[in-house]
């Protein structure tokens, strides 16, 4: 089984306000040949305007016009290119504390988290606050991008200082895989091609990293999930019985001839066949997005679950998350709210607020656990029907839920399940 055909490669950004992000990714665009042009030259065009000396690559990324105009990124821009070796989509996150829930967002289905620091700052707040956020969200790997070495003379001593900051507060996160190379995103070293200025530093370049970097067994390919989205009936002559159900699988490998058990219900059947839009699969397996018919004719509906006999997820209306919080308005304590997990849609009841998340420090704070915008902390919920879960750390998608508030349907927090 080739899981390696041309991958594509998630990967995020974060960092302070300034500290190069959007420069940062104008430069592999530009110097993996992955811009047109025309949009070269317009980007020149608007960095004469705006009187300044060199090409302002961060003007590529920032897609709003008033990001563009303030020179600051505000949404998440997600942006696509490819190398010959991978495809790569970049959700590009703004640096301002306020807007730390857009790097939830983007930073959800990551498998690599750039985390940009300014060589001139050092590990700052928001770094550390980044770093939990990847560390929360279970992102497998995490490359410390420390940016404008040209502006500290490219020391050795600079990077070797904020590297081993950096490690001493990462020792308490749940960071796997952390790696750091030295950059400077405006005058291109170390971004796609080598430093010269930096000939102490004998690691990969950043594209190198990205290229290599080993993500196949970043999806948990052991525990068989497959949310149901629809299920398909045809109803036509020539396809007149078949009755096929179709989702997103979401975990472990799915086979032909497989032994299943279908959640809530607990019917059992076999696989007889997997459709998919390229024709007839053998097995499927997380992300692809296909349709299983079974040998038997069970009543399965949306948001039911397609597991194996033997490896089930826990069934429970009762679980404790982490939660980032979006809105405006705080969490209220024995709040009503619409939840979301997998293709299932339930309401659920915040039961108990067990701890606000100190950012800075990883302390929980046991007295004040008012969760307002931006904040982390854990909850208990209590759920008014059962979901089939596992909890995060096994698997990103089984083990995540989205909290929508009842009046006015926004989303309001993501949370993980522990």
């Amino acid at each position: 089984m080739d899981y390696q055909s041309s991958e594509l490669c998630r990967f995020t950004t974060a960092g302070s306000v300034d500290d190069g992000k959007s420069t940062l990714i104008g430069r592999m665009l530009y110097d993996s040949k992955s811009i047109f042009q025309d949009q070269m030259e317009q980007i020149e065009a608007s960095s004469l305007r705006r009187g300044e000396s060199e090409v302002n690559l961060a003007l590529l990324t920032d897609g709003l016009k008033s990001e563009r105009e303030q020179g600051i990124t505000i949404d998440v821009a997600y942006r696509y290119f490819a190398t010959p070796k991978r495809k790569f989509i970049i959700a590009d996150t703004p640096g301002h504390i306020q807007y730390t829930r857009n790097m939830v967002t983007g930073a959800s289905t990551a498998n690599v988290a750039l985390v940009l620091v300014d060589a001139r700052n050092g590990v700052v707040e928001q770094t550390r606050r980044h770093a939990i956020i990847a560390s929360l969200l279970q992102i497998p790997h995490l490359v410390v991008c420390i940016n404008k070495m040209d502006l500290v003379d490219y020391s050795e001593d600079v990077y070797e200082g904020i590297k081993e900051d950096f490690e001493k507060f990462a020792a308490k996160l749940d960071v796997k895989d952390v790696h750091f190379i030295p950059i400077s995103a405006l005058k291109g070293d170390n971004v796609v091609h080598r430093s010269e200025k930096m000939d102490w530093y004998d690691g990969s370049t950043l594209m190198y990293y990205l290229e290599n970097v080993h993500i196949a067994s970043d999806y948990n390919f052991i525990d068989p999930r497959f949310p149901v989205q629809y299920v398909v009936r045809p109803n036509t002559d020539e396809h007149h019985d078949y009755r096929g159900y179709a989702g997103r699988v979401a975990g472990g490998i799915m086979k032909k001839g497989d032994d299943i058990i279908v959640l809530p219900s607990g019917f059992t059947s076999k696989i007889k066949k997997i459709d998919s839009f390229d024709g007839e699969l053998e097995e499927a397996f997380p992300p692809m997005s296909v349709t299983v018919l079974l040998e038997d004719n069970i009543d399965i509906s949306r948001g039911d679950m397609i597991v194996r006999v033997n490896n089930q997820p826990e069934v429970t209306q009762d679980m404790d998350i982490m939660i980032s919080w979006f809105n405006e308005r705080p969490l209220i304590s024995n709040g009503k709210y619409t939840i979301m997990h997998t293709t299932q849609e339930a309401r659920c009841m915040i039961k108990d607020i067990k701890y606000r998340l100190d950012i800075n420090t990883l302390h929980r704070d046991l007295e004040n656990k008012e969760i307002k915008m931006n904040d982390i902390g854990r909850v208990t919920l209590r759920i008014t029907k059962p979901l089939f879960v596992d909890a995060y750390r096994k698997n990103r998608i089984t083990g995540s839920v989205i909290l929508v508030d009842e009046g006015t349907n926004e989303t309001v927090g993501a949370g993980m399940i522990i």
